[in-house]
């Protein structure tokens, strides 16, 4: 049963064995992850069994939304979230009295005022 307000994804792949694939799923079932395509293929003992797709064997994924502007929300949060945590697990957790995190600049030098050529 497809929930309407979840919308559906049609995924486009080259499979070694099958050749080209076309499928369609709930947006629910399908995730861009670590340069792969991750995709429900069915449950089999209470457990969900994926398949993993790498980028480059993907023609093109379409989607179906209720509202682009909110897909893009969606995209944009989970980057910054990445972000944050990538940056948190570089430079530590540095937070101010006021809650926010501080701001750190690495200087990387300058060869210009180098001599030696």
């Amino acid at each position: 049963m497809t929930d309407e307000e979840l919308g559906q994804a049609t995924i486009v792949y080259e499979d070694p064995n099958e050749g080209t694939v076309e499928k369609t799923v709930d947006n629910e079932h399908i995730a861009y992850f670590q340069d792969h395509w991750i995709l429900k293929t069915d449950e089999q003992d209470d457990r969900d069994i994926v398949r993993r797709i790498p980028l480059q064997n993907v023609y093109y994924v379409e989607r179906s939304v209720e509202e682009f502007e909110e897909e893009v929300a969606t995209v944009r949060n989970q980057v910054e979230s990445f972000a944050g945590n990538l940056r948190e697990r570089l430079f530590g957790s540095e937070q101010q009295d006021d809650g926010e995190t501080e701001s750190l600049t690495i200087d990387v030098g300058d060869d210009s005022d180098d001599d030696s050529q």
